[in-house]
């Protein structure tokens, strides 16, 4: 293999860069040349592809985001953009494609692999729900934003005597809720995974009241319901000074932790290695420490698991 090519889809994660750099890097060190496609799959149709050369990367494993740019695209789900796309990766000579993202990157590397396009999956998102790893890229970075944002509430929350609705990106997976939730020592965490009732949240809120408790922070994941909503109804039941805080897209951004920017680096490098002993069609991971790499069929036909002992300890810390 002469001739590989790089693209980040869906939503940026911090720690991005890191995994390009180390591809670029990786592969021109194996001397095969490195071509970035920026916008994702859009910009693969529209031949935005541009060789890379050391310099492309450099003071860039610092930043937050994607320097590749990403792009959701439609088109790309049909079988003309696929064509499209192998013909633009044709055209240039380019052999390989590690595509950086999650579930939606990963479908189109599949669409790609099956129609005999060889291509590697690198996980890449904050809300950590890609199955076969067990981190993606961005999830510690967004998660200390979230720890972060967190501390600064629950100041003005023990001011004011206030109960505080956190409500933190993951539409599918709770993921970062819990985590946050954890290390914060939240006193409800409502997750996807593990939906509770609003009253059982209610009650421990009295119950805290009744022993001189003034202040009370209730992480919220996005895929349970609309933090505004659970506010209001958790200020009718219990006569609490209620407010919400939504992080939104801050979580996203940010310059990736130490520990984003390693496993970046280190699944960006996999990934290379894998096109180079001729492997197609897998997506690597990294799971107890070890760098491991998973068929992507049989990957996106799991469905991500969340570790409920954490969600467990949370509701016995929080009594």
């Amino acid at each position: 293999m002469k001739k590989i090519g790089i693209l980040t889809s869906g939503g940026d994660a911090p720690g991005m860069n890191a995994a390009i750099r180390a591809v670029v890097r990786k592969a021109l060190f194996h001397e095969i040349e490195v071509y970035g496609i920026y916008n994702g799959f859009q910009g693969l149709m529209e031949g935005n592809i541009k060789k890379m050369e050391l310099g492309s990367v450099g003071d860039i494993i610092q930043r937050g985001g994607t320097m590749l740019y990403t792009a959701r695209s439609e088109k790309f789900k049909t079988e003309e953009g696929q064509q499209i796309a192998i013909e633009q990766l044709n055209e240039v000579g380019i052999e390989g494609l590690i595509v950086i993202g999650g579930d939606g990157s990963f479908q189109g590397a599949k669409k790609l692999t099956e129609k005999g396009y060889p291509c590697i999956g690198v996980p890449g998102t904050i809300d950590n729900d890609i199955p076969g790893t067990d981190f993606t890229i961005g999830f510690d970075t967004a998660l200390n934003t979230v720890i972060e944002a967190i501390d600064k509430i629950r100041d003005t929350a023990t001011s004011h005597e206030r109960t505080y609705v956190v409500e933190v990106m993951g539409r599918d997976a709770g993921d970062l809720a819990l985590w946050a939730g954890l290390a914060d020592g939240a006193e409800s965490i409502l997750i996807p995974e593990q939906v509770e009732d609003l009253e059982n949240v209610v009650q421990k809120l009295k119950r805290g009241q009744e022993r001189g408790k003034k202040h009370s922070i209730i992480l919220l994941a996005e895929g349970v319901g609309s933090g505004v909503e659970y506010g209001k109804a958790i200020e009718e039941a219990t006569n609490m000074d209620t407010r919400v805080t939504i992080l939104g897209h801050i979580q996203r951004g940010g310059s990736p932790t130490g520990f984003d920017r390693v496993l970046g680096s280190r699944l960006g490098a996999s990934a290379v290695d894998l096109l180079l002993a001729g492997k197609a069609g897998r997506v690597v991971g990294i799971q107890k420490n070890e760098l491991v790499d998973h068929d992507i069929t049989e990957a996106l036909s799991q469905k991500h698991t969340l570790n409920l002992d954490m969600y467990k300890l949370a509701n016995e810390l929080s009594i």
